[in-house]
């Protein structure tokens, strides 16, 4: 059987899939992830993946694609990446003592057959009531910039949460493991 092919170049949806223990290839879907005008959150998440999965599915016509993605959303508002230092410690002060949500899409595609399905894992993050120097002290440790709302859930981010309410963990990374297992099952791929 050909490896399954994963529509990212990003390392924690990499990290997160190698534990199942899946032969695998990675491969960069170039698209736009521009949101169209009043997009939901979770309309642009499922919209995104589908799109992943379907970008690369010329250059692997005999394989099955996984793709996601996952857009935070707080206040109302789609947040991203903060990308750098300042940006990241302005998105933990607005979040601080603050509820964010997660829409992390998945998508199977057999690209053969074009058949393709799609779910989605919807997390809730609250955020403890940070000080200052409790969030200058977690972005100079973990320095991340390139995660949504600004913090590496698998790390030490976990310190900035009251709780977190969803049904996979590694959503919250950013790749729906449990939901990904029930669509490998409908091709027929069995991770036990």
């Amino acid at each position: 059987m050909k490896p399954l092919v994963l529509a990212s170049t990003s390392i924690y949806r990499k990290e997160l899939l190698q534990k199942l223990k899946i032969n695998f290839i990675c491969s960069a879907p170039n698209i736009d992830e521009t949101p169209q005008d009043k997009e939901p959150p979770k309309q642009l998440a499922l919209r995104l993946a589908k799109e992943k999965a379907l970008a690369i599915q010329s250059q692997h016509p005999q394989q099955i694609i996984i793709a996601s993605d996952q857009v935070a959303s707080f206040s109302g508002h789609i947040i991203g990446k903060p990308g750098n230092h300042s940006q990241t410690v302005q998105q933990l002060k607005q979040q601080s003592g603050q509820a964010v949500q997660f829409f992390t899409s998945v998508c199977v595609l057999n690209s053969a057959t074009n058949q393709s399905y799609t779910d989605i894992d919807i997390c809730t993050v609250y955020f403890k009531q940070l000080s200052e120097q409790q969030i200058l002290n977690y972005v100079n440790l973990e320095k991340p910039y390139d995660c949504a709302g600004g913090f590496k859930s698998e790390g030490l981010g976990i310190a900035l949460f009251d709780k977190i309410e969803g049904d996979d963990p590694n959503a919250l990374i950013g790749l729906p493991l449990i939901k990904l297992i029930s669509l490998l099952q409908k091709f027929d791929i069995e991770i036990l």
